[in-house]
């Protein structure tokens, strides 16, 4: 990533206000978002974490403020337009999947965006196998459990190759192996210099993939930062309650007789415990 390079998303003194209410699901986030970031969202339920993520495929529109994507005002832009650039995946796979063989379903988007039959085919065979999908390819989507059901809702987006992904919880629902699989498709995604948006209570995701995690309250942007950073802060946490890593909670347990910041992974733990001597308390020397 590239520090001087000018953002893929740009939102200025965004403030969106729903149809049917007065009160502000956004109100005033500015936010810069980079080409190749895995940029994490959190925050609790109504926080606006959903709304700020519509905006970016046109989904909605700000009330006030601008929203721009690839340097472009989303303003009077189609979503179809948009969704060249910009790949939305729900948190439900079934608010997404209407085709009737994963396979159909997979093809859609690319075919939709004017690509030749070869050329679908080969971007289909290839997404299936990378998310281990080549079996499920003749079978209706909602014959699947939720787990592989998710898997195809994502699927079906990376197949259309867009330059932003944004994912809304994408690990809800998972079981062990699929999680898995998803953080391996994120670290994939940064890896190709794709920009990635994924909302997620799932803290373990974030500290493992995310650059950049932002903390959203009641429409605002109340911290950002690295997912280090943000998770030291006390603070912030207490008044968001979001929960840190269960190995940073005992990392922070711990932190009487260790130096540094808490650990945010098992490797880092066992670093800081053999640095600090806590693993010869109790032996016999």
């Amino acid at each position: 990533m590239n520090p001087d390079a000018p953002p893929v998303v740009a939102l200025r003194d965004v403030r969106y206000v729903y149809p049917s209410g007065d009160v502000a699901a956004l109100d005033g986030v500015t936010l810069e978002i980079q080409r190749g970031q895995v940029l994490a969202v959190a925050g609790q339920n109504g926080s606006g974490k959903t709304t700020l993520t519509k905006l970016l495929n046109g989904l909605l529109q700000p009330t006030n403020g601008s929203v721009a994507v690839l340097g472009r005002d989303t303003a009077g832009r189609r979503v179809q337009e948009l969704a060249r650039h910009v790949g939305y995946v729900f948190q439900n796979p079934n608010h997404q999947l209407f085709a009737r063989s994963v396979a159909e379903e997979l093809a859609f988007g690319p075919r939709n965006l004017g690509i030749d039959e070869a050329e679908v085919a080969a971007r289909v065979a290839e997404v299936a196998d990378a998310f281990g999908l080549t079996g499920h390819l003749g079978a209706h989507p909602y014959h699947l459990g939720f787990p592989i059901r998710k898997l195809v809702s994502i699927a079906s987006v990376v197949t259309m190759r867009p330059s932003i992904m944004v994912l809304d919880e994408p690990t809800t629902g998972q079981d062990h192996r699929t999680a898995g699989a998803i953080t391996r498709l994120l670290f994939g995604l940064r890896g190709a210099g794709i920009t990635v948006v994924c909302v997620s209570h799932d803290m373990e995701l974030v500290v493992a993939v995310a650059d950049r995690l932002v903390v959203m309250r009641t429409g605002r942007v109340v911290a950002e930062g690295t997912p280090r950073e943000v998770l030291a802060d006390g603070a912030t946490l207490s008044a968001t309650r979001l929960r840190p890593p269960q190995i940073t909670r005992l990392s922070m347990a711990l932190s009487g007789g260790m130096e540094g910041p808490a650990a945010l992974t098992v490797q880092e733990l066992l670093r800081d415990v053999r640095a600090s001597g806590l693993d010869r308390v109790g032996g016999s020397g």
